[in-house]
């Protein structure tokens, strides 16, 4: 049980220990998370605390999983409000409940793990709850890439499991394998070179811009050969990347270098076929 002392505790058990009165968890000391699960107020609503919650109101043999379980493992893929991941086996009695995202299958041996809150699938089984829900292959390959970068599972041994399975829709989950690259630093730029990608363009990402005297800047994507660098929102980032978008002397040396750069932006992520246009205008000589 938890009490009202806790972060995340379960109301009922609150009231029935003599914690908190009833009255109370309408009151201002507490927010309501999930249904009878509360934060103390004052207490930021993560989404792992969302999976904490979610850990804490389901029955026993539930496993927070796909994009929750990696955000939980440190890898960011879930947003605040975004609803919890959870897999339940088939036989579990578990109804629709907000701000749960709830997918029945088999759960074997290997697939979940201990938690200090419950049972977290394991990072292959979280690959495959992450991969197969219907939802687009950019998000899909994005999210991939960023838990191949932070080396939480093998593309190899995603690519053999998801080949021996027939879940559904694990044939988008195959093409998002194939697709996925972990030299992406940012979901965004994942999405924006597998728009390209479909487009049949094929960007290099990561690339360094060089000179005589040597290294300018390292770019999202780039097209090597037309000597033209793809930005996601403008964001050279400080360090071994240019803050071109504020060094203007740096972004003059990339163009001297005969590069040209295309900034992409948020709303224009939102028009995948104007981007495409954009791109592919500054690839045509």
């Amino acid at each position: 049980m938890g009490s009202v002392r806790d972060d995340v505790f379960l109301g009922s058990a609150a009231v029935a220990a003599g914690v908190i009165r009833p009255a109370q968890l309408r009151g201002d000391r507490v927010i309501r998370v999930l249904r009878d699960v509360y934060v103390r107020a004052g207490v930021p609503v993560t989404h792992e605390v969302r999976c904490r919650a979610a850990s804490l109101g389901l029955p026993r043999g539930a496993v927070i999983t796909g994009r929750s379980a990696f955000t939980v493992r440190g890898v960011r893929l879930a947003w605040p409000d975004d609803p919890v991941q959870v897999l339940a086996p088939p036989d579990m009695r578990l109804g629709r409940r907000p701000g749960l995202d709830v997918r029945r299958s088999g759960i074997g041996p290997d697939d979940a793990e201990p938690w200090a809150y419950g049972l977290l699938a394991s990072p292959m089984r979280a690959a495959l709850d992450m991969l197969v829900p219907d939802r687009p292959l950019a998000d899909a390959v994005a999210d991939l890439d960023a838990v191949l970068r932070a080396g939480r599972v093998d593309r190899a041994a995603v690519a053999a499991m998801v080949r021996g399975r027939s879940d559904n829709g694990i044939v988008r989950a195959r093409r998002a394998v194939e697709l996925a690259d972990p030299r992406a630093e940012s979901l965004p730029e994942s999405r924006l070179r597998v728009l390209l990608v479909l487009a049949g363009l094929q960007p290099v990402p990561q690339h360094w811009v060089e000179d005589r005297t040597g290294r300018l800047a390292r770019v999202d994507l780039a097209f090597p050969e037309q000597r033209v660098a793809i930005e996601y929102d403008g964001d050279w980032r400080d360090g071994d990347r240019w803050s071109l978008n504020r060094d203007r002397d740096r972004l003059n040396r990339v163009h001297a270098a005969g590069w040209d750069v295309v900034f992409v932006t948020a709303p224009m992520l939102r028009n995948p076929r104007a981007v495409v246009r954009t791109v592919t205008a500054a690839l045509t000589p």
